[in-house]
């Protein structure tokens, strides 16, 4: 059953549909109280994304609705990621039509709206940031509002570039107007997402539920690893991403980080989308604005995920 916790977080999940937001959405569902979704382009093209969310939406009988947001980046040309995700941005399995489509085109509004009318709701993005930098645009009062931010992305080192993860590369000047915000920051980069692996055993485990929708998740899962296997030269399975901004708010216990600020590289030829993160050890460094997440328990992490999987399974028969 979803976590009864009092201390279950508001989130509004900002997504780019994609194998790794889709535990995003199922964990978000089980262990917090989520209130709505906003897709943006990313890993696939919006129509794409947004189809994706209301296909997880409606195969777990989710009472939220969806609004589908930015189509490109704020200034470059949209980069999707077909080369890990497939065309559809959720190759591998066979999916259920949604329902419906998405509720609305106007995601930045009803970030907006939600944000001021629920004060204290977490925004979690783990696409690009454009939605996100949008709505802090327009309505710079958000930040008084929300709970802080909890995002996917950046890390020390790069998936797109020697120096860039996707998330952050995708839109750049997006990335630093969300970075340079002033609100609280919590950071799952690459250094701890590369920690939380979806393995051949934890693939069989879903597969064992031996649910309609878990056996979706198994299929997205084998062509997830399969590509993660084939475009590394050593790693075991796909890295899970974004599933870990969701248990930063839900299950902080099960990570270690460090406060430091964090600056977005928009211009570099070889850096731009960069996290600069500032690790000196000097007192004129600048003021901390981003918590780093450095270390998760990947094994109790992944058994908040596989009861929330195994939940999501038994809503989607009733």
């Amino acid at each position: 059953m979803p976590d009864d916790s009092p201390d279950r977080p508001r989130i509004l999940l900002d997504c780019d549909p994609g194998h790794d937001d889709v535990v995003a959405i199922v964990v978000a569902a089980h262990t917090a109280e989520l209130v709505g979704i906003t897709t943006v382009a990313g890993n696939a093209p919006l129509d794409r994304t947004t189809y994706n969310a209301c296909v997880i939406r409606d195969a777990m009988r989710l009472p939220v609705t969806v609004h589908s947001g930015a189509e490109r980046p704020l200034v470059a040309e949209p980069k999707f990621a077909a080369f890990i995700h497939g065309q559809s941005g959720l190759d591998g399995a066979e999916l259920p039509a949604p329902d419906r489509g998405a509720d609305s085109t106007d995601a930045v509004s009803f970030i907006i709206e939600t944000c001021r009318s629920s004060e204290g709701t977490w925004l979690v993005p783990t696409g690009p940031l454009t939605n996100i930098a949008l709505a802090l645009r327009a309505a710079p009062d958000l930040v008084g509002c929300i709970a802080g931010i909890s995002l996917m992305g950046g890390g020390t080192f790069g998936n797109r570039t020697p120096a860039a993860e996707y998330n952050i590369w995708a839109d750049p000047e997006a990335a630093a107007i969300v970075f340079e915000c002033g609100a609280q920051i919590t950071m799952a980069g690459l250094d701890v997402t590369h920690q939380f692996l979806v393995t051949p055993p934890r693939i069989d485990q879903v597969a064992a539920l031996d649910t309609p929708f878990t056996s979706i998740i198994a299929d997205l899962f084998r062509f997830f690893s399969r590509m993660y296997i084939a475009r590394h030269d050593h790693i075991a399975g796909a890295a899970l991403h974004d599933p870990l901004a969701v248990l930063a708010l839900t299950h902080p216990h099960l990570f270690r980080g460090t406060d430091r600020h964090v600056s977005i590289e928009t211009h570099g030829r070889h850096t731009a989308g960069m996290t600069v993160i500032d690790r000196r050890g000097i007192t004129d460094r600048e003021q901390s604005n981003v918590h780093v997440l450095e270390h998760v328990d990947a094994d109790a992490a992944w058994s908040v995920v596989f009861d929330a999987l195994a939940e999501a399974g038994r809503r989607s028969c009733r």
